[in-house]
C-alpha cells in the first residue's frame, strides 16, 4: 500500500509515521530546503515558527490532556519533545532545533519513508495526506483553492528572540507566576509610568507592510501585540502583560505590569519575549521593546515577523475522519483544517495517518470519543458551523461531567481521566 503525504511538518511528519509504522510505503513530500515560506528558517522538519513552547504539562489540563492522548497514540511530537525539553515552569517548552533535528532523523531513518524534496503545485489524484499546513505555498494554495473553492485566510505573527547576557537583571527577575515551576522566566517589571509610556509608543510604532496581502484578519490565538494594544491601555496588561502571580523581589510588590521572557534552548542563552508576536518594522521593535525594563540594551538574534496562514472550511468539506468529502483518498490533516495549535496539529496528523491506511484496508475510520480531547477537535472542524474559527484544545469542547465538581482543579483531572480511559477503551475495539 502505497501513500503519500505532502507536508513535513509537525502534521506531516506525524501522518507519515503514523501510516509508515501501520505498515503503508510512505512518499513525504517537503519544499524545504530548495523554497521556503517567509517565516522559515530552517532546513529541518517540523520546524516550530511561533513559540518553542508546546503548552502545559500537566494532565489536568488542556493542552497535558491532549499530550497524554498522543502519548498513547505513538506520537513522534512527543517522543522529540520528552527528548529535547528545556526548563519552563509548568509548560513544555522544546530547544526547536533539537526538536527539529530529532523529527526529522527520525523520519528520514524509518524504513518505509522516503523524502522527496520538491514542491507540489498540482492537486493530488493518489492516496494522500495534505498537510501543507498554515503556511502553504501560494502555487499549492491556488491549487487548492481553485479544487474546493472554500478556504480562508488569516495571521500569524512570531515572537523576538534576545540573547540573555543581554538582558539587565538588575531590573529583570527570574521566577514563575505564582512560584510554579522554579524560576524558569526571566520578568521586566513595570510601574504604572513606565507602562505608559511603553504604551503609547507601542501603539504609534509603525508596522512593516504587507505587501501582497492586503486584508489583514487576525486570528486571537496569535494576535500581534500591538494589534491588540490598540484595543484599549489595559488590553496588553490584562493580556500578555499580566502581572499576576509575580512579586518584583526589589519591592516586594506585584509590578503594574510585567513583560517575561522564556528559555529558547537548553543553554539559557536565549530567550523569547512571551506574547510579543509583531509586525512592527524590526527598527521600530528595537526602539519600542528597548523600552521593556531589562531589555534597554537587548540583543535581538531573531526580530519578530508577520506571516500568511491559511485554513479549510473543514465542516463543508472533510468528514469526521479528515478525508474529503467526495473522495476516497484524499486527507487533509493539521493547521490547515482548523485546528490551532502544535500539538493540535501533530494530533491531527496522526489521526489522518491513521485513517487513511484503515481507509485503504477496507476498515473504518478511527472514531474517538467527544470525550477525548483529539475527538473533540475532530468534531469541532467536521461539524456544520456558518462561522467556523480555528479550536485550539481547551476544557470547554468536551462534554461536562455526569457529576459536578467544584473544585476547578479536581474536575478538570476527572474530565481528563475519563477522557484517556475513553481512549484506552476505543483502541480496544
Amino acid at each position: 500500500m502505497k501513500i503519500d503525504v505532502i507536508g513535513a511538518g509537525l502534521a506531516g511528519c506525524e501522518a507519515a509515521w503514523a501510516a509508515a509504522n501501520a505498515g503503508a510505503e510512505v512518499t513525504l513530500y517537503e519544499m524545504k530546503p530548495h523554497k521556503k515560506s517567509p517565516a522559515h528558517r530552517y532546513d529541518g522538519f517540523a520546524e516550530l515558527v511561533c513559540s518553542n513552547s508546546l503548552k502545559a504539562a500537566r494532565p489536568e489540563s488542556a493542552a497535558g490532556m491532549l499530550k497524554a492522548e498522543m502519548r498513547i497514540l505513538g506520537s513522534l511530537t512527543m517522543e522529540a519533545a520528552d527528548k529535547t525539553a528545556v526548563e519552563a515552569g509548568g509548560a513544555l517548552a522544546v530547544n526547536r532545533t533539537d526538536f527539529s533535528d530529532y523529527i526529522t532523523e527520525k523520519i528520514k531513518s524509518h524504513p518505509n519513508i522516503r523524502v522527496e524534496e520538491k514542491e507540489i503545485t498540482l492537486f493530488p489524484e493518489s492516496n494522500t495526506v495534505i498537510a501543507t499546513g498554515p503556511l502553504t505555498s501560494e502555487p499549492f494554495a491556488q491549487v487548492i483553492y481553485n479544487r474546493l473553492g472554500k478556504a480562508l485566510s488569516f495571521y500569524d505573527a512570531a515572537a523576538p528572540i534576545v540573547t540573555a547576557e543581554s538582558i539587565d537583571m538588575s531590573k529583570a527577575f527570574f521566577a514563575s507566576r505564582y512560584d510554579k515551576g522554579g524560576a524558569d522566566y526571566i520578568n521586566c517589571p513595570f510601574n504604572k509610568e513606565e507602562y505608559e509610556r511603553f504604551y503609547e509608543a507601542l501603539i504609534n510604532a509603525e508596522t512593516a507592510p504587507l505587501h501582497e496581502f492586503e486584508d489583514l484578519t487576525v486570528y486571537e490565538g496569535c494576535m500581534p501585540v500591538e494589534v491588540l494594544a490598540k484595543r484599549g491601555i489595559e488590553s496588553v496588561r490584562y493580556g500578555c502583560m499580566k502581572p499576576v502571580g509575580l512579586t518584583d523581589p526589589k519591592t516586594g510588590h506585584r509590578p503594574y505590569a510585567a513583560v517575561q521572557l522564556r528559555k529558547e534552548n537548553n543553554e539559557g542563552t536565549l530567550y523569547n519575549i512571551v506574547g510579543f508576536q509583531t509586525n512592527l518594522k524590526f527598527g521600530e521593535q528595537k526602539r519600542v521593546f528597548g523600552l521593556i525594563p531589562g531589555l534597554e540594551n537587548a540583543e535581538f538574534m531573531r526580530y519578530g515577523v508577520m506571516h500568511r496562514n491559511t485554513f479549510l472550511n473543514s465542516p463543508a468539506l472533510l468528514d469526521s475522519g479528515s478525508m474529503l468529502k467526495g473522495s476516497r483518498n484524499i486527507y487533509f490533516a493539521g493547521q490547515m483544517t482548523g485546528v490551532e495549535g502544535y500539538t493540535e496539529s501533530a494530533a491531527s496528523g496522526i489521526i489522518a495517518g491513521i485513517n487513511i491506511v484503515r481507509s485503504l484496508n477496507g476498515l473504518t475510520h478511527l472514531m474517538l470519543p467527544e470525550t477525548c480531547m483529539i475527538g473533540a477537535l475532530m468534531k469541532h472542524i467536521s461539524t456544520e458551523n456558518k462561522d467556523f474559527q480555528p479550536m485550539g484544545a481547551n476544557m470547554g469542547i468536551l462534554p461536562e461531567l455526569a457529576s459536578q465538581i467544584k473544585n476547578k482543579q479536581e474536575r478538570y483531572a476527572a474530565i481528563s481521566q475519563r477522557g484517556l480511559s475513553a481512549l484506552e477503551k476505543a483502541l480496544t475495539l
